[in-house]
């Protein structure tokens, strides 16, 4: 079996058992605005669900139109997201990001994006001050619904401690998951894994023994001790924007 073939089934492994104890994640039936998916990430950085979904909430409540919220200075805006934290930044990386919409396309919306490939999205979305590789894989995954898998935190340090990546950064880990995710496993995965790392694998003494990866997972300081269920950690900020 050749190495992409052995990622996929890895991969496919994974998801299955993830699918067994977390279920098949919801999803909307459709998918949000790119501009709306891509400003909600830049709010979930650094922070938990339930804030940035406060401080997107904040933003659709009070203006009707994003041209609305680009008139506005960054310090404005950043009322508005406060909640969010980093409100100096999100609030400049969203500022930066609707008035170079309106600069380059005199608009704002990101549907010019639809014609492009994977890696042409990603490399345009990239090229706004503020927006990363994940935060540009979550536009795919999310709002194009294209088979990516975004890399967070949680993301990374699963699957490195897994043994299915060997890699440094969360970039790093997306590329190398690049190209070998199976067909319509990318949404699941992605949001599994972050479920798995926010209630079994912590960052900090993971819960090993109650970890439906255990027979496969190539961690080698593993926390068998505590078996104790973490509360369910289930509301995904990016399946709840409409």
């Amino acid at each position: 079996m050749n190495e992409l073939n052995n990622s996929k089934k890895k991969i496919e492994i994974i998801n299955k058992l993830l699918i067994e104890r977390f279920g098949i994640p919801p999803r909307n039936k459709k998918p949000p605005a790119p501009v709306d998916l891509l400003i909600g990430t830049i709010l979930s950085q650094n922070t938990n669900d339930n804030n940035s979904y406060k401080a997107f909430q904040n933003l659709k409540n009070n203006f009707s139109f994003w041209e609305d919220v680009a008139k506005l200075t960054p310090k404005q805006i950043e009322k508005y997201v406060k909640t969010a934290g980093l409100g100096k930044q999100k609030s400049g990386a969203i500022k930066n990001l609707l008035n170079s919409l309106l600069e380059k396309k005199g608009k704002i919306s990101l549907s010019y994006l639809k014609k492009m490939t994977d890696d042409e999205i990603l490399k345009e979305l990239t090229s706004y001050k503020g927006i990363g590789i994940k935060t540009a894989s979550c536009v795919l995954l999310f709002a194009f619904r294209k088979n990516v898998c975004p890399v967070d935190t949680h993301v990374h340090r699963t699957t490195n401690r897994i043994g299915l990546v060997n890699t440094k950064s969360p970039d790093k880990t997306f590329y190398a998951l690049q190209g070998n995710m199976p067909e319509n496993t990318a949404h699941s995965f992605h949001t599994n894994l972050i479920r798995l790392g926010r209630e079994v694998c912590l960052s900090q003494k993971p819960k090993c023994g109650i970890c439906p990866l255990i027979k496969i997972c190539k961690y080698e300081n593993k926390n068998l001790g505590e078996k104790k269920k973490s509360k369910e950690r289930d509301f995904m900020l990016l399946d709840s924007i409409k």
